[in-house]
């Protein structure tokens, strides 16, 4: 065993090291004030030995931090216990679709932009419509014949007339009938809610293909 000029295991002494804990000394704890307040009665003045004022002011105030300290830990636990309850009840949601608030994607020049669209019926024919801020149609995708569901496009970054579209920023929408003929509308940025996890505190839940935390939803319907 190799031993270190403290004596210990090098090892063991990181061991102890790490099982440390150090107590703020500069907050004072309903038991520091009861220390100094036994001492005060001990040291008191002799020609005032059972001075009632002080003693009352003392125990008035002993009370107060105890009831203060009780108090913090009683909200304390009330957060935590409102926390997991409000993380649970996200689990509701499932089912349930979520509103990202927003319907655009971003183009590179000259490379793909993949995204998903939702589709809530059933689709006998459809197309989705990209197009610029001003909501003029640059390029369209054809959607076939498909069940409802979520569906991933790729865009390749073309124009209607073939040329290259610039980087930037484009709305994506869909018009499409379904099997009894009615006219129907959906957009990137709603999806149905498939499940909801917890990690480090964080509340993600599943749209589409990907987890996003619960404050980036704008709307749940």
């Amino acid at each position: 065993m190799a031993i270190t000029s403290t004596g210990l295991n090098a090892a063991t002494n990181a061991d102890l090291q790490e099982k440390v804990t150090y107590k703020d000394k500069s907050v004072l704890g309903k038991d520091d004030f009861l220390k100094l307040l036994l001492v005060e009665l001990q040291y008191q003045d002799p020609t005032e030995p059972m001075d009632s004022e002080k003693i009352l002011s003392q125990t008035s105030q002993l009370s107060t931090l105890e009831a203060s300290e009780n108090t913090n830990k009683a909200l304390a636990n009330l957060a935590a216990t409102l926390s997991s309850s409000q993380e649970f009840s996200t689990i509701a949601a499932i089912g349930k679709t979520a509103d990202l608030g927003s319907d655009a994607i971003t183009l590179d020049e000259g490379a793909p932009s993949t995204f998903e669209v939702y589709f809530p019926s059933d689709i006998e024919q459809g197309t989705v419509e990209i197009t610029d801020l001003e909501n003029n149609l640059i390029a369209t995708i054809d959607v076939g014949t498909n069940s409802s569901g979520v569906y991933k496009f790729t865009w390749d970054g073309k124009k209607t007339d073939g040329s290259a579209a610039e980087s930037g920023i484009y709305r994506v929408n869909a018009s499409y009938n379904d099997p009894d003929g009615n006219a129907l509308k959906t957009r990137l940025g709603a999806y149905p809610i498939e499940s909801v996890r917890f990690e480090e505190g964080n509340t993600l839940v599943k749209v589409g293909s990907n987890y996003v935390p619960l404050d980036k939803i704008v709307e749940v319907y």
